[in-house]
């Protein structure tokens, strides 16, 4: 079974939830980064940073074309 259509598909909706998501996975990497350092996996730690950083890129990308939009 299907999840039902979005009563929302503006494209501006969909890029306020991608920022969303990209910025929670920020936040939600923070732990995952102190679990592995506290377990001594400084290896598993460091890919967390690195999609941590791209996780963070893209919500300020995003957040920059959000704002360049609502000037339109």
């Amino acid at each position: 079974m299907s999840a039902p259509a979005s009563p929302v598909t503006d494209k501006n909706y969909n890029l306020i939830w991608a920022v969303q998501q990209s910025l929670e996975n920020v936040w939600q990497l923070e732990t995952y980064i102190k679990d592995a350092e506290r377990q001594g996996d400084e290896e598993l730690a460091r890919w967390f940073r690195r999609i941590q950083e791209n996780n963070q890129k893209a919500g300020d990308q995003g957040k920059q074309m959000l704002m360049d939009r609502l000037r339109q």
